[in-house]
């Protein structure tokens, strides 16, 4: 017969046995992606309050683009689908001067000064996405910038 005092030192060592073994140790993540900030020498000179793109791993975030003419604030004349066809090639060189490219859009947001205008700049957005049409929303506001009739913001990937 076991004497209590066998009984109760090998107690601690039973409850100990019951325990559940400790939860291991997660993976550590992993570092955050390096972020770059992205502004032409052009677009620097015009000292505007943000950059044009953002690139955070292997996404590229352009600010919204709008009408004007390279290095300029001044809209290109002839009104929507004129604004909205420079805005476009706004959008592709800034994409092509930081590793990027039309194709490689994923997402667009359209801002519209009116949105009665919206199938005359659906006529020019097509024709830049002939392949993949990416992710889209669209939205009319109060003014833009400039007093821009349409602005653009795209995300796209890059290497």
């Amino acid at each position: 017969m076991l004497s209590i005092k066998r009984v109760l030192c090998t107690l601690p060592l039973w409850l100990t046995a019951c325990e559940p073994a400790p939860e291991p140790m997660p993976p550590p993540l992993p570092p955050p992606p390096e972020v770059e900030y992205l502004t032409s020498e052009a677009t620097a000179t015009l000292n505007l309050p943000f950059s044009e793109a953002v690139r955070v791993g292997n996404l590229l975030y352009l600010s919204g683009q709008i009408g004007t003419l390279p290095g300029t604030t001044t809209l290109a004349p002839g009104g929507i689908q004129a604004e909205t066809k420079q805005t476009m090639e706004n959008i592709k060189a800034v994409l092509e001067a930081n590793g990027s490219s039309m194709d490689r859009v994923v997402k667009v947001t359209v801002m519209l000064a009116d949105i009665a205008e919206w199938p005359a700049l659906n006529e020019v957005y097509v024709t830049y996405f002939t392949k993949n049409k990416p992710a889209r929303s669209a939205f009319a506001g109060s003014g833009l910038a400039f007093k821009a009739r349409c602005e653009i913001e795209v995300i796209a990937t890059v290497d």
